[in-house]
């Protein structure tokens, strides 16, 4: 199986950007769509970007479509979240996660995770 190490969270104020970057060991990375996935405090997590395993086929959550990229490096066994104009409402633990086959934003294997934090 995969094993999924986030990295790349802090600390921003409103308006800035962030790129998230999650390293993939073992399993069938290149074969494997992938997504990112956050939980705010008190809330359930929820998905926010899939790509393909090629790269193409990228999906968004409607709150981040045009502020947030997500692209992956077979070669390096990476995938990237770039976020831009960031808002306080993005505040949460951003996961990276591989995508069960046959669906199109379930995650399977999980990263630990890591914080997403923007102040107004």
């Amino acid at each position: 199986q995969v094993q999924l190490v986030e990295s790349g969270g802090g600390l921003v104020q409103a308006g800035g950007s962030l790129r998230l970057s999650c390293a993939a060991s073992g399993g069938t990375f290149s074969s494997s769509a992938m997504g990112w996935f956050r939980q705010a405090p008190g809330k359930e997590r929820e998905f926010v970007a899939r790509i393909g395993w090629s790269g193409g086929m990228t999906i968004y959550e409607d709150s981040v479509k045009g502020r947030f990229t997500v692209s992956r490096d077979n070669a390096k066994k990476m995938v990237y979240l770039q976020m831009n104009s960031l808002k306080p409402e993005d505040t949460a633990v951003y996961y990276c996660a591989t995508i069960k086959a046959g669906s199109w934003h379930e995650g399977d294997y999980w990263g630990q995770g890591t914080q997403v934090t923007v102040s107004s």
